[in-house]
């Protein structure tokens, strides 16, 4: 079987080609040690970096963008979401703040790539900002297309 698919990992994009049979056979198209590493990676055992949000709680918005700080095996995303989601943090929230440790044993961490200040108590109880801190969106406030 043969497999064809982008090298990402070095800004020259080479269309690698991968034989495999009892394992990798031959690693081909790539033209810098860096590819072939990618290309034995990606056919055996593929990793993300796992970008995703986590509830915030009394914060002026409802949720923190969050990132793994180093790729995780593709095949336990699934299961590391299965966590995230359970996840709530207090507001306030600092861009690059950890929310959470070794995730899943991967020594990855999650970290947050925005901050989220704590809601103040009129936005809180102001029912026209939804308890979030924002004004609703109205048709009239958004531009023509």
């Amino acid at each position: 079987m043969i497999r064809e698919f982008p090298c990402v990992s070095c800004p020259l994009g080479c269309l690698l080609r991968v034989e495999l049979g009892e394992g990798v056979i031959r690693i081909e198209g790539h033209r810098c040690p860096r590819g072939e590493a990618y290309a034995r990676e990606e056919v055996t055992d593929p990793k993300r970096v796992l970008a995703t949000s986590v509830k915030v709680l009394g914060g002026d918005y409802p949720l923190v963008s969050v990132r793994t700080d180093r790729p995780i095996p593709k095949r336990l995303i699934p299961q590391a979401m299965a966590v995230i989601r359970k996840l709530a943090v207090d507001a306030p929230v600092s861009i690059g703040q950890e929310i959470l440790s070794d995730l899943l044993g991967t020594g990855a961490r999650l970290i947050a790539t925005r901050s989220v200040r704590k809601a103040s108590a009129s936005d809180e109880g102001d029912p026209s900002l939804g308890g979030q801190g924002q004004p609703p969106v109205e048709k009239g406030d958004l531009p023509e297309s």
